[in-house]
């Protein structure tokens, strides 16, 4: 792996980990490493990588179960057909949004986002701009507006 790819993948961890480790990139490194020993020819991958995503996600959810005051929902927006649709994006975060309601401090993930308005074999067009940079904006607002005041959401967009 390059060393632009590590350092994404460390700004990765660091960001997904930071409420636990408290921007710690010397925590992000050994956290980085468990993955890496925990998955198979991890050290190759980066951080848009599905498989390392998945890792980073479970090993993110145990620890928060460990912790009753901070809560943890990851939706993939990949996972299902229709994705990119702004309808079932609000749908997907609402889903994330009223689960993590009880807790005062929680991380919702929500990745491949990207993929799903452009998907691997297309190319991005001035639409599909347009239409993911207005997906990102109704996820940002609706998590703004359907949080209380006293709770401490990050929202990480991968």
């Amino acid at each position: 792996m390059t060393r632009p790819d590590r350092l994404r993948r460390l700004h990765f961890l660091n960001a997904l980990f930071a409420p636990l480790t408290g921007h710690d990139l010397y925590l992000a490194g050994q956290i980085d490493a468990a993955i890496t020993s925990s998955l198979p020819e991890a050290a190759e991958r980066g951080p848009a990588d599905p498989d390392f995503v998945a890792a980073a996600a479970r090993l993110f959810a145990r620890l928060c179960a460990a912790q009753p005051r901070h809560g943890f929902f990851h939706w993939d927006a990949a996972a299902e057909i229709a994705g990119a649709d702004p309808l079932f994006a609000r749908a997907g975060l609402m889903q994330g949004l009223k689960q993590l309601a009880p807790y005062t401090e929680s991380t919702l993930l929500v990745t491949n986002l990207r993929a799903a308005h452009c998907p691997a074999d297309r190319r991005w067009s001035p639409r599909r701009h347009r239409a993911f940079a207005d997906t990102l904006t109704l996820l940002r607002d609706l998590a703004a507006a359907r949080t209380r005041r006293s709770a401490s959401v990050n929202l990480l967009f991968l």
